[in-house]
């Protein structure tokens, strides 16, 4: 599909009508969620996506980057489980959580709507949101002591939720019964059906405006040009063949460590990711499926070429090397639920690995754990005497620094966009005060570019009892600085019961700590790692980081 085949004029208004539909249903989802994790933190994704093969052709600029690569085989199950049974019909929308095969984990609720022009079908459009709690054996899912998936999450195949325009109610019956949040649950569902069907309205209006032709050829240009770009970054970076491994601190059942080990190719304008020296599928949730590892990869790639358009052309020009039963292509009944935590150590090795190959390209490992953590219970105060609770959230770190500059300070996963949950809303909706939220001193890598810092968080429960579960990772492996620069800090988690200070036996991950009123659960996050030697940095910045108390004492004497 050549570009010319539309004006430039106009293949710039449909582009930023296209994406401006997306925008629109990522907000209209933003503000009619239930649960925090959509509403605040925007652990969402909408876009739209081609009628025959599912591959992303739009995405919002608000959405989760990883659902990106995700959601296009998010699309394709859903075509497969319609050809397989009843067809694909107007008005239907499937719904499904089936993380191997459309990606990411069982919390991540996926729904598929065709959109027809006189009876042809045109594009799918679709939305991804992280529901609060699904069932399981631990309140919010992140379950680091599962080891089938079962034990995770419920597990829902692709079914029609809307049928020819009609809710099927049998459907949401057993989605009510298998969480336990269901009024979170059904205004999370409906949030997700107003935003496809917001969308609907939107694209058929651009259709009877424009045309279905142009509108399709803007959506092949687009997806042209991201190929292009990409071919044309790639073929800027010297031939070669870049390797790097790094780890993860344990798969929650038994305390390994598990490689995550990357062989980057580069060859022409042709990139290769090989990860076929990666740890086997393991026996806890820190396996992730093909899918969600196509999506990791994509996400690094838009970081490390942030100019190319988000779309199914930026891994045109990329060939993977995944072979069945490693960690990273799991296949059920593994658990997935933490697969935030490898996908992140993904990103990290193609961070580091381009470090090798381009260093002024490159970026230094961000902190590498999003500390998935969960404290639950029950009311004791009327009138909401014995109502379940249940707080799930994440939690930010430093980014690594680069050639222009040092990492952001206490910033979110380079998987997404999404915001942390600001604490008074989380001090709002549960019962629990936070004692502490400040940057973490020292934490952020050395080097001519400083990493970003993480955090020090601190949470006590101000309920009789309650329950809570932590799911991380880097507290053994530190993320790593390139071109000269250290490492960031260590995670560490701790906490407090009756006065006496803990850590879990592995470190990143424990269920079932058990808290009465008063007790404290406490996480220092990670910084990111630094660029360049620490000796080159210029005595200005050097000077302003001791005032802003940014570095440790370690750091001012090296």
């Amino acid at each position: 599909m050549s570009d010319t085949a539309l004006d430039p004029v106009t293949l710039a208004v449909l582009k930023g009508r296209l994406e401006q539909i997306a925008d629109e249903m990522d907000a209209t989802l933003y503000r009619s969620a239930f649960n925090p994790i959509i509403a605040e933190a925007h652990d969402a994704c909408h876009g739209l996506y081609d009628p025959i093969s599912g591959d992303t052709l739009v995405q919002g600029k608000s959405g989760l980057p990883v659902f990106v690569g995700a959601m296009a085989f998010a699309v394709r199950a859903a075509i497969k489980a319609a050809e397989a049974g009843v067809g694909m019909h107007s008005g239907d929308i499937w719904l499904f959580n089936d993380p191997y095969e459309g990606g990411t984990h069982a919390n991540d609720f996926k729904l598929v709507m065709p959109v027809e022009v006189d009876g042809q079908r045109v594009c799918f459009l679709a939305s991804a949101a992280h529901w609060h709690d699904i069932g399981g054996a631990v309140p919010g899912n992140y379950n680091p002591a599962a080891t089938e998936c079962w034990q995770e999450a419920v597990q829902i195949p692709p079914v029609r939720i809307l049928v020819q325009g009609e809710l099927n109610a049998d459907v949401l019956a057993i989605l009510r019964a298998n969480t336990r949040l269901p009024d979170s649950m059904w205004g999370d569902l409906n949030g997700q059906l107003a935003a496809l069907e917001l969308g609907q309205r939107r694209l058929l209006e651009l259709f009877g405006s424009y045309g279905v032709e142009p509108v399709r050829q803007a959506m092949q240009a687009l997806r042209h040009r991201a190929q292009t770009l990409m071919r044309q970054h790639i073929s800027a970076i010297a031939d070669g063949r870049y390797s790097f491994e790094d780890i993860l601190d344990n798969d929650g059942v038994r305390d390994e460590p598990l490689q995550i080990a990357l062989d980057m190719t580069i060859a022409g304008d042709r990139l290769t990711l090989d990860f076929s020296r990666s740890a086997p599928q393991c026996a806890g949730p820190v396996n992730i499926s093909r899918a969600t590892a196509v999506a990791a990869c994509y996400v690094a790639l838009k970081h490390v070429f942030p100019d190319v358009p988000a779309n199914a052309g930026v891994l045109d020009a990329v060939d993977f090397v995944m072979p069945d039963g490693l960690l990273i292509t799991a296949q059920r009944p593994r658990p997935v639920g933490g697969y935030t935590e490898t996908i992140l150590r993904m990103i990290d090795v193609i961070f580091s690995a381009t470090a090798l190959a381009d260093p002024k390209r490159a970026v230094a490992q961000a902190y590498g754990t999003i500390n998935a953590l969960s404290i639950a219970g029950h009311r004791s105060d009327a009138p909401r005497l014995g109502q379940r609770w249940v707080m799930f959230s994440f939690f930010g770190g430093g980014h690594g620094a680069h050639a222009q500059g040092d990492g952001l300070n206490h910033g979110n996963a380079p998987i997404s966009t999404a915001t942390i949950p600001p604490l008074e809303i989380l001090e709002a909706a549960y019962p629990v005060r936070f004692t502490q939220w400040a940057l973490r001193e020292g934490s952020g890598g050395a080097g001519e570019h400083r990493g970003g810092l993480g955090a020090v968080y601190e949470i006590e429960l101000l309920e009789q009892t309650a329950q809570a579960f932590i799911f991380g990772e880097r507290a053994r492996s530190a993320p790593k600085g390139i071109v000269g620069g250290g490492d960031g800090a260590l995670n560490v988690f701790s906490y407090c019961q009756s006065g006496q200070w803990s850590r879990p036996p592995m470190a990143s991950k424990m269920v079932d700590i058990a808290l009465k009123k008063g007790d404290r659960v406490r996480l220092e996050t990670p910084g990111g790692g630094g660029y360049g030697k620490p000796q080159q940095r210029d005595a200005r910045a050097l000077e302003h980081d001791r005032k802003q108390g940014y570095v440790g004492p370690a750091q001012e004497s090296a």
